[in-house]
């Protein structure tokens, strides 16, 4: 039903509408198109260490997310967190997100140096809580602090 690739610099427009549509809807922020595109441009080009997938109805990308590494001392190993989760609203409840977690929860289980799944969701986001809660992910274990700039 659905595919899933790795995104390439040919998706870089698409990638910057996605988050650009995504910051509007989910928290009400109006980035700016040339930051975005030089912050996406830069996990396209390898210049950090992320990867952006895809997913594909047959028709092209409906939505992505932003896989980023961090290394665990406790656990020997990395975790996967993910990023910038969107998937065209005409497109949600279809299966697309599990699709594209789908993806990565096999590359977990199938490589040993992986050694788990992280995301964070925004406090008011209840309909992604659900689905997140729905695929096997619980939020029990730890709270998010930050301090941005």
């Amino acid at each position: 039903m659905f595919s899933i690739r790795r995104a390439n610099s040919d998706d870089l427009n698409l990638i910057v509408g996605f988050q650009i549509d995504m910051a509007q809807e989910s928290e009400n922020i109006q980035l700016g198109e040339g930051t975005v595109k030089l912050g996406v441009s830069a996990v396209l080009n390898n210049e950090v260490p992320a990867e952006y997938w895809l997913v594909d109805s047959g028709e092209g990308p409906i939505g992505m997310m932003m896989v980023v590494p961090e290394w665990s001392d406790w656990r020997n190993g990395t975790v996967l967190w993910i990023h910038s989760v969107y998937v065209m609203p005409e497109c949600r409840r279809n299966g697309a997100f599990s699709a594209l977690f789908d993806h990565l929860r096999n590359q977990v289980s199938k490589t040993p140096e992986l050694v788990g799944l992280r995301l964070y969701v925004d406090k008011n986001n209840y309909p992604a809580q659900q689905v997140y809660k729905k695929l096997g992910m619980s939020a029990d274990h730890y709270d998010l602090y930050e301090l941005m700039k």
